[in-house]
């Protein structure tokens, strides 16, 4: 049974004992030659002759289920799926297959250094430190401010358990948003507008979706106050770019912390020539622990599906 796995972190040379439980059951494995998201017509040639598939960030089209005759299962390693074309999955009878949860930790504690790293300025304050400077810079204290998290599935839970840790007030918006949850945690449940016109730091925890591609756009910063915070460790494309860019340079957000950008990488953003805007290459998920968790997880779904078992991780039933 020969199977695909494209994952940047989970290759050849890895060492993962999920990789050596997917050896055990499949003597024929294929990697990604490129260490980087692969696009339409590699997957194609790449899956020919394939019937399993551990997806990394690639793009899968329909084009690709459409030339993949023997594709039976893609794993997604990880919970997004939105570069997933699931209508065609289920046209071609493909299961499709997520890993809910698992790096919930890592994504949220990166968000949150975003949010101290922009609210102090600290890549900034470094890169001048080692170049002989010594500045004296202004920064926001995190302590009284208010926190607005988009999406409080299980990665905004932590970024909501760290900014009270920090003193903050913590709102949150979600179409699906347990009221529960948010009575018992302390958290207040308020509409995306109010979210945006009373947050001193929002930080983004939602799929891309047609209904969140650009949700951040010139309209929503402006009704932000001036000098917020916004942070992006979920979808590139949920924030317009160019909007946000000028708002940084006019002053109305005091800065950007983006784990995920609309290009990546981003050659060529105009936003990285910004001192207010710190970057991170999609890396929220890369832990030793929650790599850990998203291989043997994601290799359990796969290995689950191919062998006619239960698998509670199927997101195209």
């Amino acid at each position: 049974m020969k199977i695909l796995v494209t994952p940047t972190s989970l290759q050849a040379d890895s060492g993962s004992p999920a990789l050596e439980e997917l050896r055990a059951f499949s003597d024929d494995l294929v990697f990604n030659p490129s260490k980087k998201p692969m696009g339409e017509d590699e997957l194609i040639e790449a899956l020919q002759g394939c019937e399993g598939y551990v997806a990394g960030l690639d793009f899968i089209t329909a084009k690709v289920f459409e030339n993949c005759p023997d594709l039976k299962v893609i794993s997604r390693y990880g919970v997004g799926y939105d570069r997933v074309d699931i209508e065609a999955a289920k046209k071609h009878g493909v299961i499709v297959t997520n890993t809910p949860g698992v790096n919930a930790e890592a994504v949220g504690e990166l968000a949150f250094g975003l949010i101290l790293c922009v609210a102090r300025k600290i890549p900034a304050l470094d890169r001048s430190t080692r170049d002989g400077e010594w500045v004296r810079s202004s920064g926001m204290e995190l302590l009284g401010k208010t926190l607005g998290i988009c999406g409080l599935g299980a990665i905004g839970k932590v970024v909501a358990r760290c900014g009270q840790g920090f003193g903050m007030k913590v709102l949150a918006y979600d179409p699906y948003i347990n009221e529960a949850y948010c009575a018992e945690h302390g958290i207040e449940s308020v509409s995306f507008g109010e979210l945006m016109s009373r947050s001193n730091v929002v930080s983004l925890h939602l799929p891309l979706l047609d209904s969140t591609r650009h949700m951040i756009d010139a309209k929503a910063i402006a009704s932000m106050p001036d000098g917020a915070i916004l942070v992006n460790a979920s979808r590139g494309g949920i924030i317009d770019e160019d909007a946000a860019y000028e708002a940084l340079v006019s002053g109305k957000l005091g800065g950007l912390g983006l784990d995920a950008f609309e290009i990546e990488p981003p050659v060529g953003s105009k936003l990285l020539t910004l001192d207010n805007v710190v970057a991170t290459p999609h890396t929220g998920a890369h832990t030793k622990e929650a790599t850990e968790n998203m291989a043997n997880a994601s290799v359990k779904n796969l290995i689950d599906v191919l062998s006619g078992n239960d698998c509670p991780f199927i997101v195209n039933k």
